[in-house]
């Protein structure tokens, strides 16, 4: 009963990250139609700079062991991640579509490619270790520390999904669904297409930068090799899935699809052989492409459509 308490309690927690990322990505796709596929890369700064920031000391690198506390470690992470949406935002914003989707990438790629080469501050491939988790050290049970660890991603997917509703629905909401349907009629009312395109991503970066952090001080250990383009892909199919547009049909759509992630794993591992279940691994993102093509051809908008929203 504990064993099946604790997979539960981990699966819900691994799957908190993928959710708070499918929230700031809807803010960028869902709601103002950019195609953002950067993502891994913005997970990646927030995850090193939490990491850097709360975790301890190490011998072979320049900067680092502040162990400063680890609400201010995801504070930081959702500046400094914001503040590279910034940077990235003003090069790559006025690119469209297919060419700001290759831009993205090829920035997500040259951030992996800086923590892995610079090892005076990444340590490189080596990672970092010994990252400190919230309330590890007061509670000796691992299922206690990883509830309540859950129950502080609860918390923060509570308050971000009903703070980006607010959003949504606020006049500046508005106007990014309006930049997303016609960009040039927007523009002729006199909205300001670049700077409220720029707004949204530098706030979906911020909240991606979250996850990122949150995910470091939960495995407490971080390399480059967590940041792949795969995990890019596996966000983007969550929201497509779960609904573009709607904030609680991304949430669902990173349930769902991590359940069958989780699920085809342990169905590859019980009907291959060990020696074939390397090659077998590749199944997992068949399975999710298969899946992604039924819902695009029988259920274009998702699990749960975006809701029309009235004009006040």
């Amino acid at each position: 009963m504990i064993d099946i308490l604790s997979f539960v309690i981990f699966f819900f927690i691994i799957c908190s990250f993928y959710i708070i990322s499918s929230l700031g990505l809807n803010i960028q796709y869902g709601f103002t139609g950019m195609f953002n596929v950067g993502i891994a890369g913005f997970f990646a700064v927030g995850a090193y700079t939490s990491a850097i920031l709360t975790g301890p000391e190490y011998a072979d690198t320049i900067f680092g062991g502040f162990q400063l506390p680890i609400i201010l470690g995801w504070l930081c992470a959702i500046a400094v991640s914001g503040l590279a949406g910034v940077l990235v935002g003003l090069v790559t914003l006025r690119l469209r579509e297919d060419f700001l989707a290759i831009s993205t990438f090829g920035i997500a790629i040259c951030i992996q490619l800086v923590a892995l080469n610079w090892e005076s501050v990444t340590r490189g491939p080596n990672g970092l270790y010994a990252i400190p988790k919230p309330f590890s050290r007061f509670l000796d049970s691992a299922v206690m520390s990883n509830l309540f660890y859950l129950i502080i991603c609860i918390m923060t997917i509570v308050a971000i999904y009903y703070a980006l509703e607010r959003v949504v629905k606020s006049p500046w909401g508005r106007v990014l669904r309006s930049i997303r349907e016609d960009e040039v009629a927007a523009e002729a009312l006199g909205k300001n297409v670049f700077m409220y395109r720029l707004q949204a991503f530098v706030l979906g970066c911020g909240i991606m930068g979250l996850a990122g952090a949150m995910y470091a001080n939960f495995v407490r250990f971080i390399s480059p090799q967590d940041f792949l383009p795969i995990f890019t892909i596996q966000v983007y199919v969550m929201l497509i899935v779960g609904g573009k547009g709607n904030n609680l049909g991304a949430i669902v759509g990173a349930i769902v699809i991590w359940a069958l992630w989780s699920a085809s794993d342990s169905l590859i591992n019980f009907i291959v052989a060990p020696d074939y279940q390397t090659q077998a691994a590749a199944l997992r993102i068949i399975i999710v492409g298969v899946v992604l093509v039924l819902m695009l051809l029988f259920r274009p908008s998702g699990i749960l459509p975006e809701k029309k929203h009235l004009s006040s």
